[in-house]
């Protein structure tokens, strides 16, 4: 069960996920405020569906994972569930490093 202190623990659980992403950095990728990330953070307000959902996607996750228990990843195949798992345990160099990878790849589709 969901309370108000949910959507606070669960940004701190995936600020720690990506190697201790600050609010700072959450504040760049997204575009909200530090100032209105910090009055979230002190539980002094509550985000909007707009705010969670950039949130999520500084995170690079959706709304469906944020609010999914014990990490279960919704909607996906086996496959799929292997391929982001492998994924959380790469740093974040590691990561540019595939995404570079796989954009090569879908760029040399295209010119096929």
């Amino acid at each position: 069960m969901l309370d108000e202190k949910y959507i606070v623990n669960r940004i701190e659980e995936l600020c720690l996920k990506h190697n201790n992403m600050s609010m700072y950095a959450i504040s760049k990728k997204t575009g909200i405020s530090e100032s209105s990330l910090s009055n979230l953070m002190k539980r002094k307000s509550v985000p909007t569906f707009t705010t969670l959902s950039k949130i999520c996607d500084a995170f690079g996750i959706t709304l469906s994972q944020f609010f999914a228990e014990g990490g279960v990843r919704l909607d996906l195949t086996e496959e799929q569930k292997e391929v982001l798992n492998t994924w959380d345990s790469l740093s974040e160099r590691e990561k540019e490093k595939v995404v570079d990878y796989v954009q090569g790849i879908v760029a040399a589709k295209e010119v096929i």
